[in-house]
């Protein structure tokens, strides 16, 4: 997981109910720690550990004891840290619009899948995973859920589902599995 302390402070101070009404006031214009204090009804100890917890993350700055906000320091966190693009996955070029659009909105940016979806969108996730399947194989099912591991921990659910969609085949045991080959129909 990519955790980025600034951010996480950041979010921090803006998740406090005070810390957002210092904002607030200090929107309107700069004001000293006693203001702040008895303008929104805080003790001098809340006021003075809000307004070093704002200083701390940029959001706030002090200069001869008036607070203002950073503007600048808020802009830049918006523009590099919270407008980023976050990446999504690919699909090959050759699927059509509608398998893309799916596994877009299906997938994780690494391949792996975030929520098995229904039918009919649930047989393009299914013909994603038999890709990492080899033709003329035999798995165990131990196999078999290792390799779908990697997409979801659901693997008895996927691998049923696969069965079902008869693009994966199997001893009635369930000790041997292979991947079906379409054309040989």
């Amino acid at each position: 997981m990519d955790t980025n302390p600034e951010i996480l402070d950041f979010v921090k101070a803006m998740s406090n109910p005070e810390r957002l009404r210092i904002i607030g006031l200090l929107s309107q214009e700069p004001a000293t720690r006693e203001e702040i204090a008895a303008r929104l009804n805080l003790s001098a100890k809340d006021s003075l550990n809000h307004l070093t917890f704002l200083e701390h993350v940029g959001a706030v700055r002090q200069t001869d004891g008036i607070f203002s906000l950073n503007n600048d320091k808020l802009a830049v966190l918006a523009r590099d840290k919270l407008a980023k693009e976050r990446p999504s996955y690919v699909p090959p070029d050759d699927l059509d619009l509608k398998s893309k659009k799916v596994l877009k909105a299906y997938l994780n940016p690494d391949g792996s899948i975030k929520q098995i979806p229904a039918q009919p969108k649930l047989r393009v996730i299914l013909n994603y995973l038999i890709q990492f399947f080899e033709f003329n194989r035999n798995y165990t099912e131990k196999e078999v859920n290792t390799i779908l591991r990697r997409f979801n921990e659901d693997t008895a659910g996927l691998r049923r589902d696969l069965v079902d969609a008869k693009i994966l085949d199997r001893i009635s045991d369930g000790s041997r599995y292979w991947r079906v080959d379409e054309g040989a129909k």
